[in-house]
C-alpha cells in the first residue's frame, strides 16, 4: 500500500486524473477496477472516480508495489543542454524565448521514438532543471505535477513560450489562452510583396497526421477546420524581394502561419515545407524565418490579473531574418 497527501498543485483536479499522472505504470482499465474495489480510498472512505481532490486527503491506493514508478524522481536535472533566454519571471510563470532548432519537448514532429535521453535536448528539460537549480521545484516531492509549457511553437520556429510554474497558473493560462486573453504576436518574413498592406485572411486547414502538414483551401472539406490570419506589412526590400509582417491569430492551427501564406502566394523564407527554400539555404537561412514575438496579458482571472495589460517581447538583436530589413 502506498498512500498520498493532496498538495496545492494536486488539488482541484479529478481522482482519475490524479492516478494516471502519479502512477503512470497502472493501465486505465486497473485504475477504475481498483477503484471500484474500493482498493483506491480517499479519506478512509469509498471514491469516486470523477471526485474532486482538495489540498490535505489523502489517497490510499492498495495496489501492487510494480505500478509504482521513481522514474520522475530519479532523473537527474543538474546540467542541462540548453541555456534559456529568460524574458519575464515571477512566482508563477516563466517567460521564455526559444531558440529556432530547439524542441519544446520530446513527442514532437515525429520524434516520439527518439531514446529518453534525447530530453535533455529539449526546452521543457531545461526549464525543470533551472527550477531545480532555483529551489522551486522538487520532483520527489512532488505528487503528480511538474513544471509545463503553455503553448508550444515549432521546432524551427523562434519566440516566446510560457512555462507554468504551479498548477494553479497552469490551469489559469490554459484557459486565458482558450478565450483568447493572451494576444500572441508573431513577425516573419515573406517572399513577394502582398498586395493588401493589411488584411485578415480567412480559408480552410486540414490536417494529414502521418506527413505532419496540413493542406490549406478556400472552401471547406471533409474534418477541415476554418483559419482565420491578420497581418501587417511592417518593411520590405526589393533584393531580394520580401515583406516583414505582423501577423495575428484569430485561430490557432497547426503550421497556421506558415502554410496560410504560402497558400495566398507568399511562403516564409526559409521554409522547406509550404516552399521552396533551396536559394534560402544558400544564402544562409535554414528556418523559416517565423518568431513569437510578443506577448499581451488580457485575463483578469485572480492567478494572472496582476499581469492584466503588460506586454512582453523578445530582443529583436536575436531575431535572425530582421537583418533583411536593416
Amino acid at each position: 500500500m502506498k498512500s498520498f497527501t493532496i498538495n496545492e498543485n494536486d488539488s482541484g483536479q479529478r481522482l482519475d486524473k490524479f492516478i494516471t499522472k502519479t502512477v503512470r505504470g497502472l493501465p486505465t482499465s486497473l485504475m477504475y477496477k481498483f477503484i471500484r474495489k474500493k482498493r483506491i480510498k480517499v479519506n478512509g472512505h469509498r471514491a469516486e472516480e470523477k471526485q474532486k481532490l482538495e489540498a490535505g486527503d489523502l489517497v490510499e491506493m492498495y495496489i501492487p508495489d510494480e505500478f509504482f514508478s521513481s522514474e520522475a524522481a530519479s532523473v537527474e536535472y543538474s546540467k542541462a543542454d540548453i541555456p534559456l533566454d529568460v524574458v519575464y519571471e515571477d512566482e508563477n510563470l516563466l517567460l521564455v524565448n526559444k531558440k529556432p532548432g530547439v524542441l519544446v519537448h520530446t513527442g514532437d514532429e515525429g520524434d516520439r521514438n527518439r531514446a529518453a535521453e534525447a530530453e535533455r535536448e529539449t526546452l521543457i528539460f531545461a526549464i525543470k532543471s533551472y527550477l531545480v537549480s532555483k529551489g522551486e521545484y522538487s520532483p520527489e516531492d512532488e505528487n503528480s505535477f511538474a513544471p509545463a509549457l503553455c503553448n508550444r511553437i515549432d521546432r524551427n520556429t523562434g519566440g516566446i513560450v510560457i512555462a507554468a510554474k504551479n498548477a494553479a497558473a497552469l490551469r489559469a493560462v490554459n484557459e486565458a489562452i482558450r478565450a483568447r486573453e493572451i494576444g500572441k504576436y508573431y513577425l516573419c518574413a515573406v517572399h513577394g510583396i502582398p498586395e493588401k498592406k493589411e488584411t485578415t485572411l480567412r480559408a480552410y486547414l486540414t490536417k494529414d497526421y502521418k506527413t505532419n502538414t496540413v493542406k490549406i483551401t478556400d472552401k471547406p472539406t471533409k474534418n477541415s477546420k476554418e483559419i482565420v490570419t491578420g497581418y501587417k506589412v511592417l518593411k520590405t526590400c526589393r533584393k531580394p524581394e520580401l515583406a516583414l509582417l505582423e501577423v495575428t491569430l484569430m485561430t490557432g492551427r497547426t503550421h497556421q502561419i506558415r502554410a496560410h501564406m504560402a497558400h495566398v502566394g507568399h511562403p516564409l523564407l526559409g521554409d522547406g515545407k509550404y516552399g521552396v527554400n533551396a536559394d534560402d539555404r544558400r544564402l544562409g537561412y535554414k528556418y523559416q524565418a517565423l518568431c513569437s514575438y510578443k506577448l499581451v496579458f488580457r485575463s483578469r482571472s485572480e492567478t494572472l490579473a496582476y499581469l492584466y495589460g503588460k506586454e512582453f517581447t523578445v530582443n529583436e538583436d536575436g531575431i535572425f531574418f530582421l537583418e533583411m530589413f536593416d
